[in-house]
């Protein structure tokens, strides 16, 4: 049966992000952005994950401005963003009114469609973001992360995705951050997703290992609606597949896309120019095939070695590579994707580092172990749960529910520097970033 597969243009969020540092200025967006607009994309991701924090912190640009610049611009394709569910675009759950607030802040400065996921496919963790997301008027996206453990199959991640659908998404993306997905597992995968749910299926990989373009070709021919591609200027390493190669692909199949590959080849010729003004901050397109052995995806990759090369230990790389994996079963298996990749990332540098595992445990563990970012999807190792919390139980409730409400305090606090009121969130979200960011902009403005 012959149908269209769609295609969500990556390169104003994670491919920059993936590949540049998150540094991409928002006049590089605009400057093509008409014509990004006349592709025909099924979306064009460009706000969340990273981007929020970086553009504060390294551009002194204000996140919400460029939202808006964009939505002035591109007015026929829906601005997409990616949301980490209660943690919104930082590193720790925030209170329900914050994440209300942010969610219908970003819809009405023009954020179309919300991909919300969870790193512990916690659903319980999703549920104010999915419902605000909606309530503001925008399709929501349920995300379910994909990796592989003993704990991890294709029943666990239907029962992730069907409760996604029940508390109202519109649609359902499978996010593959790590570039795990086999092809002939994406296919087993993708029928049963789209046997068992009623709503589009849309599926996101990283190219990592050089598995995603193989991965996307079984995805598309068992039935999944779109896929997310960047530009080649910014594809490849840990990037997505080139949108070129998979329009060129899928043309003349009856999974066709109908863009137009010359006009995507001279918008991609504007993004090969400005790459050199991001040199500085580019990281190879390399594939590394080590991910399949140690699940490590490639920003947590160059925090490992940042971190290591703080330590002049850079030499022990190779020691942390292999206990990521132990610490990661010991804490239950958790997906490695923001903040999970920190906090195991984290901890296996102090295991390599003191030479006494957990003798330093980090404030993130504790809490994780405490239950306070979800519900692992496995227990806790009881040895390492009794090192961390001794006898204290786990919370059993949903974290979110033992939080303060919190706009109104953080309104107070910046009544100096308020200009909107999305300032309010953004000092929420970054709090030293933003006070910083706040007095510049002041200064500018006298």
């Amino acid at each position: 049966m012959s149908r269209t597969v769609g295609i969500t243009e990556t390169i104003y969020r994670d491919a920059h992000q993936s590949l540049w540092a998150t540094r991409m200025e928002t006049g590089d967006m605009t400057a093509v952005a008409e014509a990004v607009d006349e592709i025909g994309y099924h979306s064009l991701e460009c706000w969340g994950g990273a981007t929020f924090d970086s553009a504060l912190r390294f551009l002194q640009e204000d996140p919400w401005f460029r939202l808006r610049r964009l939505r002035a611009v591109i007015r026929k394709t829906p601005l997409q963003m990616l949301l980490r569910g209660q943690n919104i675009l930082g590193y720790r759950h925030y209170p329900d009114d914050v994440v209300q607030e942010f969610c219908h802040r970003a819809v009405t400065n023009g954020i179309g469609i919300v991909r919300v996921f969870d790193a512990l496919n916690d659903i319980r963790n999703m549920e104010t973001a999915v419902k605000a997301s909606k309530e503001a008027g925008a399709h929501v996206q349920g995300t379910v992360v994909y990796t592989t453990s003993p704990v991890h199959d294709v029943d666990s991640f239907l029962h992730t995705a069907r409760g996604l659908v029940e508390m109202g998404s519109d649609s359902i993306c499978i996010k593959d951050m790590a570039g795990l997905l086999k092809p002939y597992d994406a296919e087993k995968l993708v029928k049963r997703f789209k046997a068992e749910l009623p709503v589009p299926l849309q599926l996101h990989c990283h190219y990592t290992s050089g598995l995603a373009s193989m991965t996307y070709l079984k995805a598309v021919e068992a039935g999944v609606d779109v896929v997310d591609t960047a530009l080649s200027a910014l594809a490849l390493g840990s990037s997505q597949p080139p949108t070129e190669s998979i329009v060129s692909a899928l043309a003349e199949t009856p999974y066709a896309t109908g863009l137009d590959l010359k006009k995507i080849t001279e918008i991609n010729r504007y993004y090969r120019e400005a790459a050199g003004k991001y040199r500085e901050f580019a990281v190879s397109k390399e594939i590394d095939t080590t991910v399949l052995s140690y699940q490590i995806p490639g920003g947590m990759i160059s925090n490992l070695r940042s971190q290591l090369n703080a330590q002049k230990a850079g030499d022990r790389y190779g020691d942390v590579l292999a206990e990521v994996p132990k610490v990661r079963a010991e804490l239950g298996y958790p997906p490695l994707v923001t903040p999970t990749s920190q906090i195991v990332g984290a901890q296996a540098v102090l295991n390599v580092l003191t030479g006494q595992r957990y003798s330093v445990i980090s404030k993130e563990v504790r809490d994780y172990v405490k239950g306070l970012y979800g519900r692992p999807p496995a227990p806790v190792n009881p040895e390492i749960k009794k090192m961390v919390i001794g006898d204290e139980e786990p919370v059993s409730q949903r974290p979110a529910d033992l939080l303060e409400p919190l706009l109104d305090r953080a309104r107070r606090e910046i009544i100096d520097y308020y200009q909107q009121e999305e300032d309010v969130l953004t000092y929420i979200l970054f709090p030293e970033v933003a006070l910083e960011f706040f007095k510049a902009r002041a200064g500018r403005s006298t």
